[in-house]
Order: structure tokens, then C-alpha cells, then sequence
């Protein structure tokens, strides 16, 4: 499996400013995005609530103009069909006759055949009491008619509307939308020419059940707000999608600069310290040799005037010795190395190296295994540089087996880009992730004695041939390093 690569952790305070400064102008775009997003859908929800009570202002003038010309075409049938010829037949109108109440109810009920009614009552205009109505139950009832009654007994036309329910009825398990609509007109009488006269005999009101249009019209409210709220949901994941990946992106890229600053920042350090260190070791370098010198004369002479202390001389020449190895080292880390590439088997290169400390594995009990492939051929490498990284490694390995153990070491070829691997294995005490971390940077060393420059040397050759190093380490169980080259 591949592991997800994590960006580097960043605890200073510097650096965390430097990267909210970085993110703050996307961080802002990402706020207004959303924002807008919200202000998009708020919105929506009132357009779509315009256009649905739009819907329904228009549906109850349309019902309310329809009303009122059935009632008047109502008034009248009713004043020519019922009221001449029962003034003419009994001398006055008495609903309460049943003939007269059927004659009625006769001429009421062809003048709405196939009209969108529910019911049509009348009332007297005397008092505020049902004369008549389709519906037999309401007949006798007072007070009944309100304020609309009192208008219309006034020659004031007037509708009342009796609504329950909104778009949330269409929810399952709620109570259905419910609209009626009642009209209430003046029974007036008509003359001869059919026009009516100021004279009202009643009030005529006819009611009409909207419910069904009403519950087309939250339905419309409905699938404006569902087809909405899809939209905006499409547009807020497609736009989350966006800020998030591009939130990834600007935040991976401000790391990486910060990551860049770092690096030219430790180059120029390691350069000014390159430079004193050159200058360093080359004022004691000749200093050094004077004492080397002068110490193995005098080791010559003491071993002819007074033989047996010469030791002392050895242990100056001895330690003028490691300390040239030393400044050595401080040169050859601080002057550019020039890289000088011919083709080399690099099998033999390994052997060349091994044979080297062979007396040493030996001297320690340390066990060699290899395991090189032959089928990888000549490859284009500086040798006299690539030997002395390898021995580098070598030295360390057999460093970190005091007491003997196992030293492995294999090449191969990488399927994946037909790349070079050398891998160099000990079983020695080993180390934990955060000294591996560590273990390439100059003057890193967790030894009493030594530069801590082998491996950053090591480094910088195997870079200078575009190639890698790593090291994977466990305590107590040893560690693995892992060279590729191109």
C-alpha cells in the first residue's frame, strides 16, 4: 500500500505567520464563496415564495371574478324563475312552504348544474338568518353571514377566504391543504330590461372549494424549493469541492515555499560555514604537519638516545595524524567535490570496498552476506567518490556491531524505472525515527569521538551522481541503507 504523504509539521511562530499570511487571501475567498452560496439560496426560497402567492393572488381573483358573475347570473334566474311567478301564484315569498322551498331549490340547483360550487345560500335581509341552501342543514340558522353579510346587505359585493396548510402539507402524515372561497352579493330586484334595481331582497352566498388549486399551487411552492435546494446543493458540493482541493493545493504550496525558504536559508548557512571551516583548516593544516614532522625526528632520535620512551612520540604523531584526518574531512566537506563519471561495474566497485574492512569484519565477528546482480552491467559513476561514500557506510555499519553481528549487502534493479538500488544492512543497535531524521546533517554524531561529516559527505557525493540515500532504523534490530541511482 502507498502511504499518503503528510506535510511537515511547522512549530514556529515565524513560519505559522508566514503561512496564515499565505492562506488568509484564499481563506477570505473561501468566506465569500459561501457566503454568497447562502445569499443565493435565501434568495431562491423568497423568489420561489413570490412567485407561488403570486399564483395563488391570481388564482382568487380569477375565482372571485367567476363567483360574482355566476351570482348575479344566479340573481337573476332566481328573481325571474322563483320570485314573479311565486308573488303571482301565493302573493308572497314563505320559504317555509315546502312547495315554494322546492320551487327554489328546483331553480337554484339548473342554474349551477356543472358549476364549480359547493354550496349557494341565501338570507333574508331583514335579519341576519338562512332562508335557503343547498346544503338543507344550514336552513334556519341566524347570525351566520358576519361582516360580509353586512356589506354585501349594504350593495357592497365582498369575498371571504377561509385558508389552512402551506407547503409543509405536502410532508407525509400532515393534515392536507384546505381553501374555500365564499362571495357574498346583494339578491337585488331586476326589471324588465334585466338590469337590477337598487332594491336588495336578500343576500346570495355562494361558496366555492379551492382546495384543490390551492394544493396545486404549494405543490408548484414545493417543487420550486425541492428543484432549488438541489441546485444550490449541486452548486455547494461542486464549489466545496473546489475550495477544498484548492485549499490542499495553496496550503501544500506554501509549505513548499516555506520548505524552500528553509533550505536556501540552511545552504547559506552551510556555505558561510563552509567557507570559515575551509579557512579554518587550512591555517592549521600546515601548522599540523610542522608538528608531525618535528614529532617522528624526534621519534627517531629518543629511540637511539633513550630507547623505550619513544612512545611518547608515537602518541604525537598518532594524534596529529587523526586530527589531519579530521581537517581532512572539514575540507572536503566545505571545498566542491568534482565529480568525474566513467562507466564502472559497481559490483566490482562493492567488492573493491569490502575487501577494504574485510580484515576488520573479521577482527569484530561481523558475518558478510551478498547478493549482487549480475544483470546490472557498467554504470556511469565517479568510482574513486562512490568508493568513499560506500566505505562511509561501511565504517558505520561495522561501528554500530561492536560485538559482531551480520552485514548484508545486495543490489538490484528497480522494475518501476529500471533505477540502480544498492542496499547495505547491519543488525547493530539500530535507532529511532527521530536520530534517522537527523543522521545526514552535518556535524550530526552520536559517537564520543568523530565529525559527524561521514554521511552528510556520503550525501552529497551520491546527490552530485542524481541519486538518493535513506536509512530505515530500528532499535536494538539494526538499521537498513538504501542507495538509488539513476
Amino acid at each position: 500500500m502507498t502511504e499518503k504523504k503528510r506535510l511537515p509539521a511547522i512549530n514556529d511562530p515565524e513560519q505559522l505567520e508566514q503561512l496564515r499570511a499565505g492562506l488568509m487571501p484564499f481563506q477570505l475567498v473561501k468566506y465569500f464563496s459561501f457566503t454568497s452560496l447562502a445569499v443565493i439560496m435565501i434568495f431562491t426560497l423568497v423568489l420561489s415564495w413570490i412567485i407561488s402567492n403570486n399564483a395563488r393572488t391570481v388564482m382568487l381573483e380569477q375565482s372571485e371574478a367567476y363567483s360574482l358573475l355566476l351570482a348575479e347570473n344566479l340573481n337573476q334566474q332566481v328573481f325571474r324563475s322563483f320570485v314573479l311567478p311565486t308573488v303571482v301564484s301565493y302573493g308572497k315569498i314563505a320559504l317555509s312552504n315546502p312547495d315554494q322551498f322546492q320551487s327554489l331549490d328546483r331553480v337554484v340547483r339548473n342554474a349551477t348544474e356543472g358549476m364549480k360550487m359547493q354550496t349557494v345560500t341565501i338570507y333574508d335581509s331583514t335579519i341576519n338568518i338562512i332562508s335557503y341552501s343547498t346544503d338543507e342543514e344550514q336552513v334556519g340558522k341566524k347570525d351566520m353571514g358576519g361582516l360580509e353579510y353586512l356589506k354585501a346587505l349594504a350593495g357592497t359585493p365582498n369575498s371571504q377566504i377561509v385558508s389552512s396548510g402551506s407547503v409543509l402539507s405536502l410532508l407525509p402524515g400532515t393534515a392536507p391543504a384546505h381553501c374555500m372561497l365564499k362571495t357574498f352579493i346583494p339578491f337585488r330586484q331586476v326589471r324588465g330590461d334585466k338590469r337590477s334595481t337598487d332594491l336588495i331582497m336578500g343576500v346570495i352566498a355562494i361558496t366555492q372549494d379551492l382546495s384543490r388549486e390551492y394544493s396545486a399551487i404549494m405543490q408548484l411552492q414545493g417543487r420550486i424549493i425541492l428543484v432549488s435546494s438541489l441546485v444550490m446543493a449541486i452548486l455547494f458540493l461542486v464549489l466545496r469541492t473546489i475550495v477544498s482541493r484548492a485549499d490542499k493545493i495553496m496550503e501544500r504550496r506554501v509549505h513548499e515555499r516555506l520548505s524552500l525558504e528553509e533550505k536556501l536559508n540552511h545552504a547559506q548557512r552551510l556555505a558561510h560555514l563552509g567557507t570559515m571551516v575551509a579557512t579554518v583548516s587550512h591555517e592549521i593544516k600546515s601548522p599540523l604537519g610542522i608538528v608531525r614532522s618535528t614529532a617522528e625526528i624526534l621519534y627517531k632520535r629518543i629511540k637511539k638516545v633513550a630507547p623505550g620512551n619513544e612512545n611518547l612520540a608515537e602518541i604525537i604523531v598518532a594524534e596529529t595524524t587523526r586530527l589531519n584526518n579530521i581537517v581532512m574531512e572539514f575540507l572536503d566537506f566545505a571545498r566542491p567535490q568534482k565529480v568525474k563519471l566513467s562507466p564502472v561495474d559497481i559490483n566490482e566497485n562493492i567488492s573493491k570496498a569490502l575487501q577494504f574492512i574485510e580484515a576488520k569484519l573479521q577482527e569484530q565477528g561481523i558475518a558478510l552476506e551478498t547478493d549482487f546482480n549480475s544483470n546490472i552491467g557498467e554504470i556511469t559513476i565517479d568510482p574513486d567518490l562512490f568508493y568513499r561514500a560506500l566505505l562511509n557506510i561501511l565504517v558505520n555499519a561495522i561501528q554500530a556491531m561492536p560485538e559482531g553481528g551480520v552485514l548484508r549487502l545486495s543490489t538490484g534493479i528497480v522494475d518501476s524505472d529500471g533505477s540502480v538500488f544498492i542496499s547495505i544492512q547491519d543488525s547493530g543497535k539500530g535507532m529511532n525515527e527521530d536520530k534517522a531524521a537527523e543522521i545526514f546533517k552535518p556535524f550530526f554524531t552520536d559517537k564520543n569521538r568523530g565529525t559527524g561529516l561521514g554521511l552528510a559527505i556520503t550525501k552529497n557525493i551520491i546527490e552530485q551522481h542524481r541519486g538518493t540515500i535513506s536509512i530505515s532504523s530500528r532499535e536494538n534490530e539494526g538499521s537498513t541503507f538504501t542507495i538509488t541511482l539513476p
